[in-house]
């Protein structure tokens, strides 16, 4: 599955994933300064169950990473995937 980087105006920025128009999948957040601000995460319910929230996750880190970022769990989703996870422990801010 494919995300596309978009801009959503001032410092808000994505990954989406969208067919036909129709949005499927989307994780979001304000960079301010060197820390992304993860505020939230949304997959359709006819993806729900295969992994796309955290595929979206590890994307969003990729870029982190690609980018000298942190990132700041705020989004529900985020919040538990940090704690479960230690594969983002060096991204934490």
């Amino acid at each position: 599955m494919d995300f596309e980087f978009v801009e959503l105006g001032g410092d808000a920025f994505a990954f989406q994933h969208k067919q036909d128009g129709k949005m499927l999948a989307e994780i979001t957040w304000t960079l301010l300064a060197d820390v992304m601000v993860m505020d939230h995460t949304y997959v359709s319910e006819n993806l729900r169950g295969q992994g796309v929230a955290k595929k979206l996750l590890d994307r969003a880190a990729e870029y982190a990473r690609e980018k000298g970022y942190k990132m700041e769990a705020v989004c529900s989703y985020v919040v538990t995937a940090f704690e479960r996870y230690k594969e983002y422990d060096d991204l934490k801010a």
